[in-house]
C-alpha cells in the first residue's frame, strides 16, 4: 500500500540560518520534521510563509539593555516560481506568491513559502508576510489567512492534492473551511484528511480571536459564522476548531499528551488526542564526531575541543575568557516567564560563591517576542547580572549556527520550566547528543529522557512536594514557594553532586555524556518522530 502523501503547514520553519524564517521551537521543530521526511523519503512538502523581517535581530542598547532591531532579507536561497493566486482578506484583493525551496538545497523536503510582499499589494497587505507572530491582531488574522487559504490554493496549482493536510499548531486553521467548502459541507470528508499537532499545555496559550472579526476578514471561506462558531466556540478558539475538524491530533510528549487530554476532555466532538514526543534531527544537529564514540577519555577530549569552539565565539562578542577546564552550564531558548531563565539568581551570595572560585561558569542565550515586554525584562536582568558577577556571558540573537555552538559546547544543559508549562521542548535533545548532560525540571520530553544519574539530573523530583509535581490540576503551592522548592532542589544537586562528579570523577562524568548521547540517538532522532507520524497519524491503518 503506497503512503500517503502529506501537505505539512507550519507558520515557522528552521531550515538554514541564511533563511531566517523562524522565531525558536515550533521551527526548530519544523526544520527537524522536514529533514527527516526528506533523508527517509517520505512523500512530504511544506508550506509556509517567506518573512521578509522575520524575528527580529538582537541588539545591545547599552551594556545591561537589549532591543529588537528588523532587518530585510531579500528572499536569498529560495527559487521563484510562477505560482501565485490572489485571495480576499477583510475584503481586500491579496495577491500571494510562492518561492520555493528545493530539496537539495539544505537536505529537506520541498518547502513552498509564501509571500504577500509584492509590489501590487498595498503596504498593510504586504505587512501580513513581514514579521512572524505580529501582535497586530487584523495583521495576525491576515498572516494565518495567507497560511492556510493561500497556501491551499498554491497546492491546488501544483497538483495532485495531497492525501492528508498536517496543521502544526493552529495558525493554519483557514485551510480547515477551504476543504470544508470543497467537500460541500461534509465535516467528516474534512476530517478524513486532516491532523493536527497541539504545542500548548495551558488552555490561555491556545489562540482565540472574535469571531465576529473573523467572519469579517473571510476566515472562514463561505461557512457561515454560525458553522464556524459552533466548531471553534465563542470566542473562536484555533485548537477547539481544529480539534473538531480533524481525524487525529498528537501532543508532542507524553505528559503534554495527558494534559492535553484533560484541557480538552470536555469538548464535545472532538477528535482522539495522542502522544508523540517531538525530536530533533541528528545528523543536522550532532557533531559528527561523536558518533559511535564510546572511549571515556575521547568523549572528554572532544567536549573540551567543542567548548573551544564555543568560548571564542563568546570571547568576540563579550570580551569575556571562558575556560575550557571549568564546568560550563548553559541556559538558551525562548526569554519567557515560565522558562525561569533568571531562577538561578535567586540567592546572588549563594550563586557567586561557585562563580568566583570558578567553579561553574554560565553562559546565556535566548530571543524574546518584541511584544514580550517581561521577556524583554528578563534578558536585560541576565545582561545586567553579567556585568556585576564574574564567569557570566550573554549572546545575542539565538539562531541556528550558535545553537549548535552552544548545544556542542555545553557541559550541562540547564532547563527550568515551571512544571507543567512545558510542552515539550526541544533543546535539550539536541544538547544532549552532544554530550552535554540534561539538568532540567520534570517536565516536557525530560519525564521521558532525563533520567536521574544515569544520564542526567533532575530537580525537584516528584515526590519531594505533592503539589508542585501534580499534572492534572493547578500546583496548590504559591509561585514564589514552587520557585523557592526548585532553586533549593536544583542548587544542592549543582553543589552536592554535579560539581563534585565533574572535577572529582571524569570517568562517571564520561559514563553520563555517554549515556546522554546513546539515549537521545536511539529516541529522540526526528527519524523515530517521522516514523511515528507516518504509522499513528498518517495512514489510516
Amino acid at each position: 500500500m503506497a503512503l500517503p502523501h502529506v501537505a505539512y503547514f507550519s507558520m515557522e520553519v528552521a531550515i538554514d540560518q541564511s533563511i531566517p524564517t523562524y522565531a525558536g521551537g515550533l521551527g526548530f521543530l519544523a526544520g527537524s520534521h522536514l529533514r527527516s521526511a526528506w533523508e527517509m523519503e517520505m512523500p512530504l512538502i511544506g508550506i509556509s510563509i517567506f518573512w521578509s523581517e522575520g524575528y527580529g535581530q538582537q541588539r545591545l542598547t547599552s551594556a545591561t539593555t537589549a532591543d529588537i532591531d528588523f532587518k530585510i532579507w531579500d528572499g536569498a536561497g529560495l527559487e521563484e516560481t510562477d505560482l501565485s493566486t490572489v485571495i480576499r482578506i477583510f475584503d481586500q484583493p491579496v495577491h500571494v506568491k510562492a518561492y520555493y525551496l528545493p530539496p537539495n538545497r539544505f537536505g529537506s523536503a520541498p518547502i513552498y513559502f509564501l509571500s504577500t510582499n509584492l509590489p501590487e499589494n498595498p503596504p498593510e497587505v504586504r505587512r501580513f508576510t513581514q514579521k512572524l507572530y505580529d501582535s497586530d491582531e487584523r495583521t495576525r488574522i491576515g498572516q494565518e489567512m495567507v497560511l492556510g487559504i493561500g497556501g491551499y490554493h498554491i497546492l491546488q496549482k501544483i497538483g495532485p492534492l495531497p492525501d492528508v493536510y498536517h496543521l502544526n499548531e493552529g495558525h493554519s486553521v483557514p485551510l480547515l473551511f477551504q476543504l470544508l467548502a470543497a467537500a460541500g459541507g461534509d465535516l467528516g470528508a474534512v476530517r478524513e484528511q486532516c491532523v493536527f499537532t497541539t504545542h500548548t499545555p495551558i488552555a490561555a496559550g491556545n489562540e482565540t480571536h472574535d469571531g465576529q472579526l473573523l467572519a469579517q476578514a473571510g476566515y472562514f471561506g463561505p461557512t457561515s459564522e454560525a458553522t464556524a462558531i459552533a466548531l471553534g466556540g465563542s470566542p473562536f478558539s484555533l485548537t477547539a476548531a481544529a480539534l473538531r475538524m480533524c481525524r487525529i491530533a498528537n501532543g508532542v510528549s507524553l505528559i503534554h499528551g495527558k494534559i492535553a487530554n484533560e484541557l480538552w476532555g470536555k469538548l464535545d466532538n472532538r477528535c482522539p488526542i495522542i502522544a508523540i514526543t517531538n525530536s530533533v534531527n541528528l545528523h543536522y544537529w550532532q557533531d559528527s564526531r561523536l558518533r559511535g564514540e564510546s572511549d571515556p577519555h575521547r568523549l572528554l577530549s572532544l567536549k573540551r575541543d567543542m567548548k573551544q569552539a564555543l568560548f571564542q565565539l563568546v570571547r568576540q562578542e563579550t570580551g569575556k575568557q571562558p575556560d575550557p577546564d571549568v564546568l560550563t552550564i548553559v541556559w538558551a531558548r525562548r526569554f519567557t516567564e515560565y522558562k525561569r531563565p533568571t531562577l538561578i539568581f535567586r540567592d546572588l551570595a549563594r550563586l557567586s560563591r561557585l562563580l568566583e572560585a570558578s567553579q561553574i561558569q554560565l553562559i546565556f542565550a535566548g530571543r524574546f517576542h518584541p511584544g514580550d515586554v517581561r521577556g524583554r525584562q528578563l534578558f536585560n536582568q541576565v545582561l545586567e547580572y553579567s556585568q556585576t558577577l564574574p564567569n557570566i556571558a550573554v549572546l545575542l540573537n539565538y539562531e541556528l549556527n550558535l545553537s549548535k555552538l552552544l548545544k556542542r559546547g555545553a557541559d550541562v544543559w540547564l532547563n527550568t520550566p515551571l512544571r507543567p508549562l512545558e510542552a515539550s521542548g526541544t533543546s535539550g535533545m539536541s544538547a544532549s547528543m552532544n554530550g552535554a548532560v540534561h539538568f532540567s525540571t520534570y517536565d516536557g520530553w525530560a519525564v521521558e529522557g532525563t533520567f536521574h544519574h544515569i544520564n542526567g539530573y533532575i530537580i525537584n523530583q516528584p515526590g519531594h512536594c505533592e503539589s508542585c509535581n501534580r499534572i492534572s490540576e493547578s500546583p496548590t503551592c504559591p509561585r514564589d514557594e514552587r520557585d523557592q522548592q526548585d532553586y533549593e532542589s536544583m542548587m544542592t544537586i549543582l553543589e552536592t553532586e554535579i560539581i563534585p562528579t565533574y572535577y572529582q570523577h571524569p570517568a562517571r562524568w564520561s559514563a553520563l555524556m555517554a549515556q546522554s548521547i546513546h539515549n537521545s540517538e536511539i529516541y529522540f532522532h526526528s527519524d523515530r518522530m517521522m516514523l511515528e507520524y507516518f504509522n499513528r497519524m498518517y495512514r489510516i491503518l
